[in-house]
């Protein structure tokens, strides 16, 4: 049992700084990530009709901004 132990830690060592998140780091760049997730955005809103939702809240927003 305690040779268990220490194999797991051995093993999880290099990924401990990454474990909470469960995540590797991404070498992509934010512009191609935005690139890539806009064009499902803009499904989404088509077809749910979160483009009211969206402009009821920015006129909301621009309201309590006194704009």
């Amino acid at each position: 049992m305690a040779d268990t132990a220490m194999r797991t830690m051995i093993r999880t060592r290099g990924r401990s700084a990454y474990a909470s998140f469960g995540t590797r780091p991404s070498r992509r760049h934010p512009l191609v990530a935005t690139a890539m997730v806009l064009p499902l955005a803009a499904l989404l809103v088509v077809v749910f009709g979160g483009w009211d939702a969206v402009v009821t809240q920015a006129s909301s927003v621009g309201v309590m901004l006194g704009r």
